[in-house]
């Protein structure tokens, strides 16, 4: 069940002449699939580059390129546009537009309406590598910066030049995560520091073999990724997992359980919340062999209860808020709320492996959230994205309460 986080919100894209306006086609659908309402405006080169009748097509609305067009009778368009966007998205954005807007020039309609809007301005630009490091350009940058403009880093690849180096327009979810961020209301988690571990671990036999689960740390990332969005400091404890980390996270990778112990308690101290999504393995095996073990008949282990990460941080320093995550399979309710004051916890989300829409690997989950006051919210199947957002609001009422 997906998510729309842009539902009920209305974007401007901007696009500019930058070889790179072909892949707005994609931001165009990737925010109607958001749920957002799409208008287009374009500079007169980046019409040499893709077609009104592709963008219109895609975002239902009529794009609009001109000031002044003959004929019509427009009046304060840029006014009406500026107050009807909540954010403006330019996409792929040049050196020129740029310089431009730092400059407070105003001499075609996209310039014209970020100098009319008071909306939050997101800036994805696309260049040749010795246009994006010249200083001039860097400097447009940082002054806009100043002025509370979002941009969002390109990425490093092959160019249009043939050159190889940054410049590229950044992925499609980093520009959708810059512009959910600049969407955010003030948050309690703004300056937060928020610790998430996610993913599983694995405790080795021998050097080509392990013990672990099947964890895929989709919901510890979805909680790293709404935390930064809220303006969170967010850093990410995570075993082995084929998942792209957040813009804006600091990940800290790790192996077995007692890695993860350790790199959580080395940032603990300064934590104001920890969020343990990870299936952490209850045990190690005893005796590692140091060389591969030959199959030679049946092969018994002896395993070793693996030390309780949210036990050593309650020995250390507790952070304002604790939240566990409880997979079960049976005896769910008893075993979460044992769990819940066991080790001390504000709230717990309690999930059964054989519920419809939960489990391991799956794009969605189902739980049930206790808490240490007695009181129980059973939610809905719906995205991890949409659970972890769920999961913030609870956080954030805890900081606005206690």
């Amino acid at each position: 069940m997906q998510l729309k986080r842009l539902t009920n919100k209305n974007i401007v894209l901007g696009i500019t002449g930058s070889i790179a306006a072909y892949k707005a086609c994609d931001i165009i659908r990737m925010l109607k699939k958001e749920g957002a309402d799409v208008k287009v405006v374009t500079t007169d080169n980046a019409l040499k580059f893709i077609t009104p009748l592709a963008l219109e097509t895609l975002s239902g609305n009529e794009v609009v390129k001109e000031m002044f067009p003959e004929h019509r009778v427009v009046k304060t368009r840029h006014i009406s546009i500026a107050e009807w966007a909540d954010a403006i998205l330019i996409a792929p954005a040049t050196a020129n537009v740029i310089g431009k807007i730092a400059s407070g020039i105003a001499d075609d309609f996209l310039t014209t309406l970020v100098m009319a809007s008071r909306a939050p301005v997101v800036i994805a630009p696309a260049m040749d590598y010795e246009m994006v490091t010249n200083p001039i350009y860097l400097e447009n940058c940082k002054k806009l910066e100043k002025h509370n403009f979002t941009f969002v880093p390109t990425e490093e690849g092959p160019l249009a030049s043939g050159a190889v180096g940054p410049g590229r327009l950044a992925k499609y979810d980093i520009i959708l995560n810059r512009v959910l961020f600049s969407l955010q209301k003030k948050s309690v988690l703004k300056g937060k520091k928020v610790l998430v571990s996610a993913g599983p671990t694995i405790e080795p036999i021998d050097p080509v073999r392990f013990i672990s689960n099947y964890s895929t740390g989709k919901m510890g990332f979805a909680v790293a990724e709404a935390a930064v969005i809220r303006g969170a400091d967010v850093i990410l404890v995570t075993g082995q997992v084929s998942i792209d980390v957040p813009f804006g996270v600091k990940c800290i990778k790790v192996g077995t359980a007692a890695d993860m112990e350790k790199a959580i308690l080395d940032e603990i101290s300064e934590a104001d919340v920890l969020i343990m999504a990870a299936a952490v393995a209850d045990y190690r095996v005893e005796k590692y062999s140091g060389n591969k073990i030959k199959k030679s008949g049946d092969l018994t282990l002896k395993l070793k209860k693996n030390k309780d990460i949210i036990n050593s941080v309650l020995e250390k320093k507790r952070p304002k808020v604790l939240v566990g995550f409880a997979m079960e399979t049976n005896d769910s309710e008893k075993n979460a709320v044992n769990k819940l004051k066991d080790k001390k916890l504000d709230f717990i989300c309690m999930n059964n492996l054989y519920d419809e829409g939960a489990g391991f690997a799956k794009d969605t989950n189902k739980v049930t959230i206790f808490e240490k006051n007695g009181s129980a919210e059973e939610l809905p199947v719906m995205s991890k994205f949409g659970l972890a957002e769920k999961i913030l609001d609870k956080v954030e009422k805890y900081f606005r309460e206690n």
